[in-house]
């Protein structure tokens, strides 16, 4: 493909070279062709059905639930959270992105209603057959967010939970959750770090939920737009995610607590943290890049070396992981695996059947195909980053199409390690 920057660089010398150049001429590090954007955008849409729950049900926790000691019921959502509005859907939207409803998708209810045993039983039967959504999947990823972020240097959010007006907050909110009761308010008065410490946890609650209740729709819209034909390609998917983050960058991330009846702000709206800078950028680094080994997958024993010293080295998450190993048990992946198993458009079932090897098969294929969309949006993220803090592709400076190549070079130097999967999806091949 010939680019206003080919015609004016030399060709770049980075091991990546070709998705350099193919980021370059507005592709992304996915390539371009049929199967691929029919595996991204059926996992889009399979992703953002359990991610409906997810971002109501943090919600609801950090809102909600905060700290009540015995929290056994605050994966059951109430109907009040079901039928919460999200921002981005509907018609009293605050940016409509999807041209859905507002309230909790057809398909997450009747899913909630039967499960996968296809039996309307008591919503605890369900619960004590693990048979609903994963709520565990959103909490790995919140906990990596709040475990790194000291680490992340995005925004000013994790900074803000150590600050006096943040601990100030807090307080009032804890004594107001415990009035009247005197053991919990001498246990807060004994240990007082250990209640910050989980109100800390739970604001990040509130800031993957924020996070989530925008791409839930966006992912909801890029399933529709392709169902009528009008995504047809992946830079054209990328550019959909690329102008969805512009368009809702400045959505505030706060976190507010209701208790009989007040709401109390932890996190005030006023404070002006950012969906990009404080929720967006930080999710990628924590989740995408880095998340921490697997319970079961390596050694966690300093002897052995299998876990780098430094958190910025940690390299676990989807576009590193190895879907096979991880594909057991128990391991946050695979839990959103399986949740994604029960809402694959049609298109997308089929595709696997003609690729597995049997229907057993088909979580490790779906892990691929996210592992694929992943990188789609990874893409979208280095692209709205090279649009906000340098040039446009088609710049006519030679100068600036140079810092424009460095900088994807720097990006693309974090796929260098062995265990990387960008070498992969290269390829069909890789199933």
């Amino acid at each position: 493909m010939t680019t206003a920057t080919s015609t004016k660089l030399p060709p770049s010398t980075h091991e990546f070279a070709d998705i350099i150049h193919r980021l370059e001429a507005g592709g992304a590090m996915l390539p371009d062709n049929p199967e691929n954007l029919k595996q991204i955008i059926g996992i889009y849409k399979a992703y953002a059905v359990p991610m409906d729950f997810y971002w109501r049900d943090l919600l609801y926790i950090a809102q909600e639930v905060f700290l009540e000691p015995f929290n056994f019921f605050k994966y059951f959502l109430p109907k009040e959270y079901l039928e919460l509005h999200n921002h981005y859907a509907g018609d009293d939207a605050d940016l409509r992105i999807w041209r859905g409803e507002a309230t909790a998708h057809p398909e997450l209810l009747a899913f909630m209603e039967k499960g996968e045993l296809n039996k309307k039983l008591p919503r605890l039967f369900h619960h004590w057959f693990h048979d609903r959504v994963n709520m565990e999947f959103a909490e790995a990823c919140m906990r990596a967010m709040l475990w790194h972020g000291r680490d992340m240097g995005w925004g000013k959010f994790d900074g803000y939970l150590d600050s006096d007006e943040y601990k100030a907050n807090a307080d009032v909110a804890i004594k107001a959750y415990f009035q009247g009761n005197p053991v919990m308010l001498g246990l807060y008065k004994l240990f007082p770090e250990m209640f910050l410490e989980q109100v800390r946890q739970l604001s990040y609650y509130s800031n993957l939920g924020l996070f989530w209740e925008v791409m839930a729709p966006v992912f909801f819209e890029m399933s529709d737009l392709y169902d009528e034909g009008k995504l047809t390609t992946v830079p054209e998917a990328m550019n959909f995610l690329v102008n969805g983050i512009f368009a809702i960058a400045g959505r505030p991330i706060y976190h507010h607590v209701h208790i009989r009846g007040k709401v109390y702000e932890i996190i005030p709206k006023s404070k002006g943290f950012t969906w990009l800078y404080e929720a967006a950028l930080p999710y990628v680094e924590a989740v995408f890049y880095r998340t921490a080994p697997f319970r079961g997958t390596k050694s966690y024993n300093a002897q052995a070396k299998q876990v780098p010293d430094e958190q910025k080295d940690f390299h676990y998450g989807i576009l590193y992981a190895d879907v096979f190993p991880v594909g057991t048990a128990g391991i946050p992946p695979t839990l959103l695996m399986q949740d994604m198993l029960h809402f694959l458009p049609p298109y997308l079932v089929d595709y696997y059947r003609q690729y597995c090897r049997g229907e057993d098969d088909m979580l490790i294929q779906l892990g691929i195909s996210f592992q694929r969309s992943m990188y789609c949006v990874t893409s979208a993220v280095i692209q709205a980053l090279r649009t906000a803090l340098l040039y446009p592709l088609d710049d006519p400076n030679p100068k600036h199409l140079m810092a424009n190549r460095q900088f994807f070079e720097s990006q693309l130097d974090r796929f260098k390690r062995p265990e990387s999967r960008i070498r992969e999806i290269q390829s069909q091949d890789y199933r």
